[in-house]
């Protein structure tokens, strides 16, 4: 086997990882908004008094300011994950075009 195509082999494997790891924070951030979504509709139905958790200890909030926080907090990770979502396409294109190069090749040395 050549060693452009050991080269390409390689990268391949280097981009499926890459790719692994995309998948891997994407089902994270996936996660925390469902989570984002269920406290803000748990601050709707709230009428009491509204605490919010920071570090060890709970604090008495103002209901609107942990609702902007919360909105705030779900709008970051959404563009996390549309900027995750974009390198996740990019890797995936450039695995496809690395992909043809080393059927080709392989197919030269069959």
């Amino acid at each position: 086997m050549k060693k452009e195509t050991e080269e390409n082999i390689e990268q391949l494997q280097l981009i499926e990882q890459n790719l692994q790891t995309i998948l891997a924070q994407k089902q994270n951030f996936q996660t925390q908004i469902l989570e984002t979504e269920n406290a803000l509709e748990e601050l709707k139905k709230s009428k009491d008094n509204i605490y919010k958790i920071i570090g060890s200890i709970m604090v008495l909030s103002e209901k609107n300011d942990v609702e902007i926080y919360l909105n705030s907090k779900k709008e970051v990770i959404e563009l996390r994950i549309k900027n995750l979502e974009k390198q996740e396409s990019k890797l995936k294109e450039k695995a496809n075009e690395i992909q043809q190069v080393v059927l080709k090749e392989l197919k030269k040395e069959g």
